[in-house]
């Protein structure tokens, strides 16, 4: 269904930044926010109703770590795959880190993306830039140029930056243009080699560890670099208590720090790796109990500031080998929402005014970009969730390229049922 005339009835509109949470109509005109509980007479006789009775109608949710693969790793996922895979979770914008062959590390390669999207028109995508030349972590990348040319952030994601002195440098630029730098935070020589988290169960099947303190050393280093320079720092897949505690100390000494946590980290435990199900291999590791109880902890008092689900698509035939030499990554985009709220809202440890801010308002806001809200004359992006919709994740439903996901056979409750970007309805169910 196309239209940019939209009244959204009966539903439960939430929208933090406004302070509304109650059943309410929305009225979209002309791709925009028109009204909340609009006079009748402002309605046109002609506009397209859709009833969201018991349902939950947000702001477009922000996913602001989405790896698209392209260009240069196709056959696991391309910019429109991974943006049809995005509508059908509920996500009117995600923003893409730039680990790419080639890298993001030039203007046309982020004009590469942008145009892809465009072409595809289905979500809003955000190109992230490199921070270093080709993610060598040894030259700066051209931060001023890729910035006027459309990237809303930088980062190497997928390896931290090993020297302090070229990271230092990395957050003054990105001071100069107020944008974020978002950081991967892993010692790689106190990584090197891991395929799990390090602790009793990688003792027991006898799998190289990934430490925690791989995480928390350079957490700790960024936040002090970051509280010298002044600059915004963005901690991408927090999963260790330590980085929890060092962002809540950061934080109350007003240092410029935001993280996210990924659904995964928030659901699954080290102990899944007993399978040697190579779809639990991931990047930060499956960690402890005690380090899933402090990043939940984090999100629920306000340390962890979003949601993200870090997408990374693999092909089967990449994915489905033995665990030590299978790549690391979960596809996420299309098992989020009802894992949060199947883990965090019906539990009561998020109200939906709490989802919202984590998976729209917050990572619109750290990001930069104009979403995450539905004041009037904002961009009617929208997402509609049926909060008890039972149903089950299989991979015949799937939109993305990839399958590598451990949930797949799961039964879930919750699910977006329409994702309405700039008035268009793009994804229903």
């Amino acid at each position: 269904m196309t239209t940019q005339s939209l009244y959204i009835e009966n539903g439960r509109v939430v929208d933090p930044s406004q302070g509304v949470d109650r059943v309410a109509n929305l009225l979209i005109l002309d791709g925009k926010i028109a009204e909340i509980d609009p006079q009748p007479a402002t309605i046109p006789a002609d506009v397209t109703r859709y009833d969201a009775k018991d349902k939950i109608v947000v702001p477009g949710l922000v996913d602001m770590h989405v790896h698209l693969r392209e260009p240069g790793y196709e056959e696991a996922e391309t910019v429109e795959t991974g943006a049809r895979a995005a509508i059908a979770g509920g996500f009117t914008s995600i923003a893409c880190p730039p680990n790419t062959n080639p890298p993001i590390d030039t203007p046309a390669n982020v004009a590469l993306i942008r145009e892809l999207a465009e072409s595809a028109r289905l979500c809003n995508v955000y190109p992230m830039c490199c921070i270093s030349k080709g993610r060598k972590g040894e030259e700066l990348a051209e931060l001023g140029i890729l910035f006027e040319s459309g990237a809303v952030a930088c980062s190497d994601d997928g390896t931290s930056i090993e020297d302090a002195e070229l990271m230092r440098r990395a957050l003054e630029y990105c001071l100069m243009f107020d944008k974020p730098i978002l950081c991967h935070e892993e010692s790689g020589p106190l990584a090197k080699g891991g395929v799990m988290h390090e602790g009793r169960v990688s003792n027991i099947l006898g799998l190289r560890g990934i430490p925690a303190e791989a995480e928390d050393l350079m957490v700790s280093r960024d936040i002090a670099l970051a509280e010298s320079v002044g600059a915004k720092l963005h901690i991408m897949h927090v999963s260790s208590k330590g980085s929890v505690a060092a962002i809540r100390r950061a934080k109350a000494r007003g240092v410029r720090v935001t993280a996210e946590v990924t659904p995964h980290h928030l659901t699954l435990t080290d102990e899944e790796l007993r399978s040697f199900d190579p779809n639990f291999k991931m990047n930060p590791p499956l960690r402890s109990a005690d380090h899933v109880a402090a990043c939940i902890e984090g999100l629920h008092d306000g340390v962890i500031d979003a949601i993200a689900t870090d997408h990374a698509p693999h092909s089967q035939e990449k994915k489905q080998r033995e665990i030590d030499v299978a790549p690391f990554g979960i596809i996420g985009l299309e098992s989020a929402v009802p894992l949060v709220i199947e883990t965090l809202v019906k539990p009561g440890l998020l109200s939906w005014s709490q989802f919202v801010e984590k998976t729209s308002f917050n990572p619109a806001r750290i990001l930069g970009i104009p979403k995450g809200t539905l004041q009037k004359g904002a961009d009617a992006d929208v997402t509609i969730v049926d909060p008890d919709l039972e149903w089950t994740f299989d991979v015949s439903q799937l939109h993305s390229k990839s399958f590598n996901s451990p949930y797949l056979g799961r039964k879930m409750t919750g699910r977006a049922v329409a994702t309405i970007v700039a008035g268009e309805i793009r994804y229903r169910i």
